[in-house]
């Protein structure tokens, strides 16, 4: 016999025998299409750091939101920017505030629409800091209480699915307690487990106004180099109630999704952040890469990781070609 015998390259030749081959597939469910929602109407105001990327008052974020459906993407993430901000965020919980009546609008709108909100406190409070700031540090316990009202206010507008991304220790169990006594108990959680200080969210920053005044958010995110702290904060969220549990960024802790998926087999998302996509937005523009190829190599890394769900700024586009 010549040699080789095995010729792996026989299945390559042509782009039929690739497709039949593919081991991971991505699919439009696999989406969740985040929106920045601010005050006003007809309001679509760019945001220079993510091209393509706009804030947006409630009427457009719906009409963006059809036209996502219509690309087949299942949800969307609700991230708010108030008209005016306080020491505690207090227009976090504001029954009448943008988060909540985009929520309302979209359910009229697009019914079938998964609604996921944010829950934090950073795009609400004076200081960018993600709870009650005491002794120049975020008062874990005194901040649970703002997130359960934030959480319970989604849940009355209608939300289907709540986020907290706070990183407050004990969260994800106070805010479950707290919707199951007021009769939330559908309302799932989407928890933020394994959120790191990263580099790669300085765009988000500046689209959702959330920049701190003062100091940095490492002494409640994760520091980058702990993989089994990753580990031990996914158990305690899954233990305290969440349904879904979160790493964020994506592309440089794929080692994590695909730990999180294997140690815990529970249902995993991946955030593929704001610096994830101005990177290759920004490449593809000045003409440096494929933006379409590697937006899709990129994604299909999170999805081979082990992710069930990928929040992506990417989505409504990429499900338009996938369809």
């Amino acid at each position: 016999m010549g040699f080789p015998i095995n010729r792996p390259r026989r299945m390559r030749r042509t782009e039929t025998l690739r497709r039949m081959l593919r081991e991971t597939r991505l699919a439009a469910d696999d989406f969740i299409q985040p929106y920045f929602v601010c005050p006003g109407r007809d309001v679509k105001k760019p945001v220079a750091a993510m091209p393509g990327v706009a804030q947006m008052s409630v009427d457009n974020v719906v009409r963006e939101a059809r036209e996502a459906w219509a690309a087949g993407v299942p949800a969307v993430l609700l991230f708010g920017l108030p008209a005016r901000k306080d020491a505690t965020g207090s227009e976090a919980w504001n029954d009448h505030g943008e988060v909540q009546r985009a929520i309302r609008e979209l359910k009229e709108a697009v019914p079938g629409l998964a609604i996921v909100t944010d829950v934090c406190m950073c795009e609400y409070t004076d200081h960018g800091h993600c709870g009650i700031v005491k002794n120049g540090d975020v008062d874990n316990d005194a901040t649970l209480e703002l997130l359960v009202r934030e959480a319970l206010s989604h849940a009355r507008a209608g939300a289907d699915i709540v986020a907290p991304s706070d990183m407050m220790d004990g969260r994800v169990g106070a805010i479950r307690a707290a919707l199951d006594e007021a009769g939330f108990a559908d309302v799932a959680i989407m928890a933020y487990s394994a959120k790191f200080a990263s580099a790669f969210y300085g765009p988000f920053r500046e689209a959702a106004e959330s920049a701190p005044r003062f100091g940095d958010r490492r002494s409640y995110q994760m520091d980058p180099p702990n993989g089994d702290e990753a580990m031990r904060e996914v158990a305690l969220d899954l233990e305290e109630g969440a349904d879904l549990v979160m790493v964020k960024p994506a592309l440089p802790y794929l080692d994590l999704i695909y730990r999180v998926k294997h140690e815990f087999n529970a249902p995993v998302v991946a955030y593929n952040v704001s610096g994830e996509y101005a990177m290759i937005r920004a490449a593809g523009i000045n003409g440096w890469i494929d933006e379409e190829r590697a937006t899709l190599e990129a994604l299909t890394s999170i999805k081979r990781a082990g992710a069930d769900l990928i929040i992506t700024y990417f989505a409504t586009d990429v499900a338009k070609r996938l369809r």
